[in-house]
């Protein structure tokens, strides 16, 4: 979250951010309860001293009648007192619960409209946009034309929006995975396993609302756990309620998790097959950093998605996310989207990847900070998230790019050594 004095000295900024954001926060209820807050915090102070003052007289009164008085004196100084806290209280939760609801502020460069049309296209992948001489399948279609992909099955078994995947693709998944965290690792990011369920705090402290009807993860009845729906959320919560030596960071650090979602409200050809799933595994970059560190990591960060879809051979674009579609946390995000020919009529940019800064915002909300040494006091991190692969929608990229006219993929040439083949498809398991 934005930090409360910044907000109170910025609120005409922090208005004209929440309106470019889409957001609605009552801003001026805020800077009218903080003053109140502070007023009434004075008195709670004054009182305490008052109150104090008082506890030490008594035992310097000699008259028993005086002792009485200053007795109850001191009653009424502290019952004044509770009554002033609590107001102060009740009050700093009201503050707090506005404060929760503002998103951070954004990029000074972050393109400005309401949704992803806004978005801006800052840059292109190394693969051009494959000229097919025949017409291209789905992903969709050619997975289950090669009993790869299975949505009946997972119908049957959990519901609709789950799947199976089978044979080649089963492979092809595990391999990517183990591709890219070598190449994570080879940069410098420690690779991670992490749990599948967190605690609704975190989901908070990250930025997922964990239960409600908006929510787009699901919740464990009966307990405080919810699924997580990216491994941002596991990782940017390792370190809550921790501080770190500056010596440490940059932090990188990589993890595996499924993913789950709701989905709620996805629809439409453009979300059909693997595109929009509820369960997907996904590979997920995170950086604890310095203030003076956070915009060169973000650009590492956008620098490695890019690297990875190069190696992959798949046609892409980078956007700078437009305000409206960047998320409560992010103070900039750049999105991967790769052309997917079976998308749409006649093919279709789709996300693949995203890599947000959130500066302190997340760190804020999870009490992350670090210790410079030899000097005193801490200071909070800057927190960086990026997708490294969500499998889900590189396999969508992989099968339609790569695709042949007789319906068997060619295995991008990165990938053959792991694969132990050039190319999957007629039934044929490598």
């Amino acid at each position: 979250m934005l930090d409360r004095k910044f907000i109170i000295e910025n609120a005409d900024a922090v208005k004209r951010n929440c309106a470019n954001r889409g957001v609605t926060a009552d801003v001026d209820r805020l800077v009218e309860l903080e003053l109140r807050r502070r007023d009434v915090l004075t008195q709670v102070e004054n009182l305490n001293r008052q109150a104090n003052e008082v506890s030490k007289s008594i035992g310097q009164a000699k008259d028993p009648a005086e002792r009485e008085s200053q007795k109850e004196e001191g009653r009424r100084l502290r019952e004044a007192k509770d009554r002033a806290q609590a107001e102060h209280d009740a009050l700093d939760a009201e503050i707090q619960q506005i404060q929760m609801t503002i998103p951070n502020m954004a990029h000074p460069e972050a393109p400005i409209g309401r949704d992803d049309q806004a978005n801006l296209e800052v840059g292109r992948g190394k693969t051009l946009v494959r000229q097919f001489s025949f017409t291209p399948l789905d992903h969709l279609t050619l997975g289950e034309k090669q009993g790869w992909i299975d949505f009946d099955g997972g119908a049957r078994t959990t519901g609709a929006g789950f799947y199976f995947l089978k044979g080649d693709l089963v492979l092809l998944d595990l391999v990517l995975q183990q591709w890219v965290v070598r190449e994570l690792l080879r940069r410098g990011y420690m690779p991670t396993i992490t749990p599948d369920l967190a605690q609704d705090s975190i989901l908070r402290g990250i930025g997922f609302m964990p239960r409600g009807p908006e929510t787009q993860v699901y919740s464990i009845d009966g307990s405080n756990l919810s699924l997580v729906g990216t491994a941002e959320i596991t990782l940017g919560g390792l370190y809550a309620n921790e501080i770190l030596d500056a010596e440490q960071l940059p932090l990188r650090l990589c993890g595996i998790s499924h993913c789950y979602r709701t989905e709620a409200g996805a629809a439409g050809r453009a979300s059909r097959g693997l595109y929009r799933v509820h369960q997907f595994t996904k590979v997920e970059m995170f950086a604890f950093t310095t203030p003076e560190q956070s915009d060169a990591l973000h650009q590492e960060l956008k620098t490695i998605e890019c690297d990875l879809f190069d190696s992959l051979e798949i046609p892409y674009r980078v956007v700078d996310t437009a305000t409206g579609d960047l998320g409560g946390p992010a103070y900039r995000k750049f999105d991967l989207e790769a052309w997917m020919p079976g998308r749409g009529e006649g093919g279709e940019w789709g996300e693949v990847t995203s890599t947000s800064n959130c500066t302190d915002y997340q760190a804020r909300r999870l009490n992350i900070r670090y210790k410079k040494a030899g000097e005193k006091g801490t200071h909070f991190v800057h927190t960086l998230n990026g997708t490294a692969i969500a499998l889900s929608r590189a396999l969508i990229a992989i099968l339609e790019n790569h695709q042949n006219a007789d319906g068997t993929v060619s295995i991008p040439r990165v990938l053959a050594p792991y694969m132990g083949c050039e190319k999957i498809g007629k039934s044929l398991i490598c």
